[in-house]
């Protein structure tokens, strides 16, 4: 054996090239191997099957794989009802699962029934409208899908198809997931989604070829997409639509896609569907997109797509293009030095970047800054680099809440956030960079009980010392910013001296989120805090709420106070 061995030896020496070749195919051998026998012990389903290439497999990371186009094209191939199945799909069963039987109805029943409660439990953000029939030719919600096959959950789901701005998100398989504006399909029975959730055993995930549907209560409406563009709704038509629209064009086989593309190719930011005209332009005091209508004034059936709506002469159903507005985006330095400074003071996660994003959008001068963040510098805060009194911005971030540091400025914009959603936004920023998110682990870990315990208290102390020591305060509360970005932004423009533009702000609206905002796509699916650190936190926000109120200044939002 040893003189086996030698001879080996000697001759791979000689010949370098063989070696590597045959331990190359070695390798090669053992993990299909490997392979074979994690896939080994699986049911085997009726149907077509799908190659673990397709891109699904035991291997898949944390997030799944994301499908960005309207519909699973890929699928588009299959035979007309044939289920995507693959060597991935585990059963609690032993038996082969066939599609079209259900199983042993006790198990189905006590399955629908957990769906069923676990679906009362998310009412407050979404409402179960049934189990709904799907193809993989023809998908009953075509917008954007992913699939998890580890840690699919309802609520991921949901919170992936609502941060999108769709109005329905629908589960199948246990662990894909499909958004949507419209239901386009047919009721099935109940019994026929009872696919457990693979990232939540109480829940129930649609079945095969059945969507377990949500309409999504909580969708932000402004920022529902379609492809490309971003819904903003339906709105009644403007006095002199020739002015407030100026470019139409007449499209008797209209759609969406259709006047999408028109405006976009005519370099305008909206485009107004209305019957069979499309119009372009740009949201001016003509025509500000405020008012919005019901949406089923805008209900009638495109002449090009059956399952789209294109509005009426009377009612317009508005989208906004990938075209940039470019009426807002000239920033520079104050062409002299101000003879004040304003300070745009908060709290560490409550929004400041994203208030300075729109500051330096309504009034076109750059902000400056107490530090200096070259991540910032670079994203275009060009004020970044200069020294806080330089006088050379508009005003100036900062963090500080001593008394020598307030009393420093002669003005100040004073943004508080609710304390629950401004301490894990900066816990993120701390672990994760100003768009990242921090590891489970630091959740988990004693990080996070740390963190809570030094920063909350500051959260509060930093309001009461601006609210004591500032000299011309202005409160602005972050909800409310979001909500009412028009009417709160003209306020933080009134305080800085500048005349607002309605034009420039109405710019502003279309541009609103900047280059710091954060995806939904890996939000925590648990609540972090104990019921400890809650009751801490909410004694300080009733000591921030009553400072407000001596002040003659409205209280801390409602939402403010956890459910």
């Amino acid at each position: 054996m040893a003189k086996l061995l030698v001879k080996l030896q000697r001759y791979f020496r000689r010949k370098p090239v063989r070696f590597f070749t045959l331990l190359a195919l070695y390798l090669a051998a053992g993990s299909l191997v490997f392979l074979h026998s994690g896939f080994t012990g699986e049911p085997t389903v009726t149907g077509s099957q799908r190659s673990p290439g397709a891109g699904e497999g035991p291997g898949l990371p944390y997030l799944g794989v994301m499908q960005l186009s309207r519909g699973f094209k890929a699928a588009a191939t299959m035979p007309e009802g044939g289920r995507r199945h693959g060597p991935w799909f585990k059963s609690t069963s032993k038996e082969p699962v066939e599609r079209g039987k259900t199983g042993d109805y006790g198990s189905t029943r006590s399955r629908a029934l957990r769906g069923r409660s676990g679906r009362e439990k998310e009412e407050d953000r979404a409402r179960y409208i049934g189990c709904y029939v799907d193809n993989t030719r023809r998908r009953t919600l075509r917008g954007m899908s992913f699939f998890d096959y580890k840690k699919m959950t309802v609520f991921r789901c949901q919170d992936n198809c609502a941060e999108r701005g769709y109005l329905y998100a629908g589960l199948e398989f246990g662990a894909e997931c499909y958004c949507g504006h419209k239901v386009q399909a047919s009721n099935a029975s109940e019994s026929e989604c009872n696919m457990e959730c693979k990232g939540e055993r109480s829940n129930t995930c649609g079945g095969v070829n059945r969507l377990s549907i949500y309409r999504l209560e909580l969708a932000q409406e402004s920022a529902r997409r379609y492809g490309s563009a971003i819904f903003r709704g339906c709105f009644h038509r403007p006095d002199n639509v020739s002015i407030a629209l100026p470019v139409a064009q007449l499209m008797l086989n209209m759609s969406v896609d259709k006047c999408v593309d028109f405006c976009t190719e005519k370099e305008y930011p909206l485009s107004a569907l209305a019957g069979t005209t499309c119009h372009c332009g740009f949201p001016t005091t003509l025509f500000t997109l405020h008012e919005r209508e019901d949406e089923q004034l805008c209900a009638q059936k495109c002449a090009g797509e059956e399952f789209e709506s294109c509005g009426t002469a009377e009612y317009l159903l508005v989208y906004q293009t990938q075209v940039q507005d470019n009426r807002c985006m000239d920033r520079r330095f104050l062409p002299t030095r101000a003879k004040q400074l304003v300070a745009l003071a908060s709290f560490p996660g409550a929004g400041n970047t994203w208030a300075r994003h729109l500051i330096e959008l309504a009034t076109g001068f750059y902000t400056g800054s107490y530090y200096f963040d070259g991540s910032l510098y670079n994203k275009g805060f060009k004020g970044e680099r200069d020294h806080w009194r330089s006088g050379r911005t508009i005003c100036i971030k900062t963090h500080e809440s001593g008394q020598k540091e307030i009393e420093s400025f002669d003005s100040a914009i004073l943004l508080i956030r609710n304390p629950y959603k401004a301490l894990m936004a900066e816990f993120n920023r701390k672990y994760g960079g100003h768009i990242g998110f921090a590891a489970h682990a630091h959740w988990k870990g004693k990080e996070w009980p740390e963190f809570v315990a030094n920063y909350a208290p500051w959260w509060a102390t930093h309001t009461l010392d601006w609210l004591r020591y500032g000299k011309k305060v202005l409160v602005v509360h972050f909800e409310d910013l979001k909500r009412d970005l028009f009417v709160q932004l003209q306020r933080m423009v009134g305080l800085l001296g500048i005349a607002a533009c309605e034009d420039r702000l109405l710019c502003v609206e279309g541009q609103k989120d900047g280059n710091f905002k954060r995806s939904g796509l890996r939000k925590l699916e648990y609540d972090p805090y104990t019921p400890e650190m809650r009751k801490m936190i909410s004694g300080y926000i009733k000591t921030v709420d009553t400072a407000l109120k001596l002040r003659n200044l409205s209280g801390v939002p409602d939402d403010y106070y956890p459910r």
